[in-house]
């Protein structure tokens, strides 16, 4: 996600290239601030109320508020003196409070002296002309449009950097309209690259509706997403994309709302980061949480990305029916998705195998799993419980195992460079703990998970000669009550949710850098059952654990590991690695599974349309006709 991180990426003649910002000019000749500036005031304010705002002007003006602070807050750090405080982030939010438009221009002026290349360049800089179209000088933006003709811009090659490129590629060439091929990077004319943008944007906006999102429930690269969609519904001037951008916008965050504990977005996810995957508080999800939402504290780490969203908020209204779906729960709840996997280059018969995600939700954990298998090579994280804690800042309130991978044959599969090159590029790039064993993050050709509400099983077959052929599993230092039960089950508390960890073979307990525990497993068949459970169903811990030690478990670890038990739930289920989960005699059937299936999200597989709902608030979002819906039903 950084601007200057290497990205691999398909492009005719090119193996990689490097999107960047463009550089600072030299600073002035006295002491320069810190480079990462001061966190918003909020971050170390108390944890907003968790009460439902009722009145939707309170609540607007409240979003408006946060809104506000966040551009005060970057456009007071910006100081000409120092352009590290300055950047294109500055400028926007300088624009978007109509303040300082002189300064603005010159610095805009000094940034595109050296225009950056790819998605990340792109968007900051749309940004800019957008929000400068009646404040910058004519020279300023001259200089804007200038630098989209002097510097091949590369596209990248996911599936957030195609929605930032092009968005950003139609919003640049509606503004310079009737332009010839000679003054753009592309060799295409205005038209010829508005309509290039407008297809592909129609066509990914397709393949979501249909068949689910590919980065799904990301934790950082929800923000790559949220930016463009409001970009394209504040300045498209084609009503179909405004619109378009809109209800995306409403897709994305329905999905984000339904999938929160308390603001915090847990897994499974497509794509997340090393701290959240732990932490899950710590990234730009919670950004958006606390923004959208107000019930939780904003995250430090949102830097310049959070601003840009906030330089055309204004232009959003969240719908109350997504509001009520993140703070206002009905009781406990199964959400089953459909998503897909990242696109595939080889060793696959399919482009983009399903993601069947599940989701339990409970007031105070939540359960999130997919089958398994690689989602996306790198920063995948396919399952975990989560509980609910009263501040989450500094807290890794989660549980889960995984299996750590570092394969040049599943890198070969997502990407299309050399193979000898691919782990190399992959730690030069800021993903460094891809090629380290006691990583927690990623996804895993060799693992199978089936969850039944709060119950999981992960199953894995590695095979001899695997790099790091062992599992991880995760212990954090806030679980209390931590009991290795003679039964061979692991007891333990976290907030108000009673958690048994049962691992199916032989372990060992190694320290992590931040004090958490690892539960090191070094065996090629293996297995993790937890089960979860609400504190208040049982007198203590211990009562818990005898609860769990008297469910029928059977297991075995050979020729593949299985597992055959009765779930805390009542279920009877039976699990082989490689074969299809049986629960209460019954094959689950994967066939029949809906874009969306819960009391709060709905939509058919190959729809097109959502339904979002939330006692008597119903909002349909219908791609096939470009319409939103709203209609309130009597009672509740």
């Amino acid at each position: 996600m950084k601007a200057t991180a290497l990205f691999l990426f398909l492009a005719v003649g090119l193996s990689a290239a490097t999107i960047v910002e463009p550089p600072a000019p030299v600073r002035a000749s006295v002491a320069a601030p810190a480079a990462r500036p001061a966190p918003l005031p909020a971050f170390s304010a108390p944890v907003p109320p968790r009460t439902i705002v009722q009145d939707a002007d309170t609540r607007r003006a409240a979003y408006l508020a946060r809104v506000g602070e966040v551009l005060a807050w970057k456009a007071k750090l910006a100081d000409i003196r120092f352009p590290v405080t300055f950047d294109a982030s500055a400028v926007c939010a300088k624009l978007a409070r109509r303040e300082d438009p002189a300064v603005c221009s010159r610095r805009v002026i000094e940034l595109m002296k050296n225009p950056g290349t790819g998605p990340f360049w792109m968007f900051p800089a749309v940004g800019m002309a957008y929000l400068g179209r009646d404040q910058l000088s004519p020279e300023a933006k001259a200089a804007i449009r200038a630098a989209w003709g002097s510097v091949m811009q590369v596209r990248g090659d996911t599936e957030n950097h195609w929605a930032m490129y092009y968005t950003s590629l139609y919003l640049m060439a509606q503004l310079y309209p009737n332009e010839p091929g000679s003054s753009w990077y592309t060799g295409k004319s205005s038209e010829e690259n508005l309509a290039e943008a407008r297809d592909y944007l129609v066509h990914w906006m397709d393949i979501t509706t249909t068949i689910g999102q590919g980065e799904f429930n990301p934790t950082g690269y929800i923000t790559e997403y949220a930016i463009p969609m409001l970009f394209l519904a504040t300045w498209a001037r084609d009503p179909a994309m405004r619109i378009r951008g809109r209800m995306t916008l409403d897709w994305l965050f329905a999905d984000l709302a339904a999938n929160t504990l308390n603001g915090e977005l847990r897994g499974s996810n497509a794509r997340t980061v090393d701290a959240s995957v732990v932490e899950h508080w710590r990234d730009h999800a919670s950004f958006y949480s606390w923004l959208l939402f107000g019930n939780i504290p904003p995250n430090p780490s949102f830097g310049g990305f959070g601003v840009y969203f906030a330089s055309a908020a204004a232009n959003y209204e969240l719908p109350e029916v997504i509001y009520r779906i993140a703070v206002d729960r009905d009781g406990d709840y199964v959400q089953r998705d459909l998503k897909r996997t990242r696109r595939r280059w080889r060793h696959s018969d399919v482009l983009a195998a399903p993601i069947y995600k599940t989701s339990y939700m409970r007031r105070n954990y939540a359960v999130g799993s997919y089958q398994g298998g690689v989602a996306d090579p790198i920063q995948t994280h396919t399952w975990d419980v989560t509980w609910a804690v009263p501040d989450p800042r500094g807290v890794t309130n989660t549980m889960f195992s995984m299996h750590p991978v570092s394969s040049p044959y599943d890198l070969q599969t997502y990407f299309a460079e050399s193979p000898d090159s691919m782990i190399p590029a992959m730690v030069a790039e800021r993903k460094p703990t891809y090629d380290l064993p006691d990583k927690f993050l990623g996804s895993s050709r060799f693992e199978r998970v089936f969850q039944d509400r709060d119950t999981v099983i992960a199953l894995y077959d590695i095979p001899p000669g695997t790099r790091f052929p062992h599992i991880n599993g995760f212990f954090s230092k806030f679980l209390s009550g931590v009991t290795q039960d003679k039964s061979g089950w692991i007891f333990a508390r976290g907030g108000n949710a009673y958690l048994a960890y049962r691992p199916l073979a032989a372990y060992e307990w190694r320290p992590t850098p931040k004090g958490d525990r690892r539960l090191y497993s070094p065996h090629l068949k293996n297995g993790t059952i937890v089960q979860a459970a609400d504190a208040g169903e049982f007198a203590d811990l211990a009562a818990f654990g005898r609860a769990i030690a008297a469910l029928r478990l059977a297991y075995s670890l050979e020729p593949v590991p299985t597992v055959s038990m009765r779930t805390l739930r009542g279920r009877d289920v039976v699990f082989t690695y490689g074969r299809t989960p049986v629960v209460d005699g019954v094959p689950v059937d994967y066939s029949k599974w809906k874009l969306y299936e819960g009391p709060y999200l709905n939509a058919e597989k190959g729809s097109r349309r959502l339904t979002i709902t939330h006692g008597s608030l119903r909002r349909v979002l219908d791609f096939n006709t470009l319409t939103i819906s709203d209609s309130v039903t009597s009672g509740r």
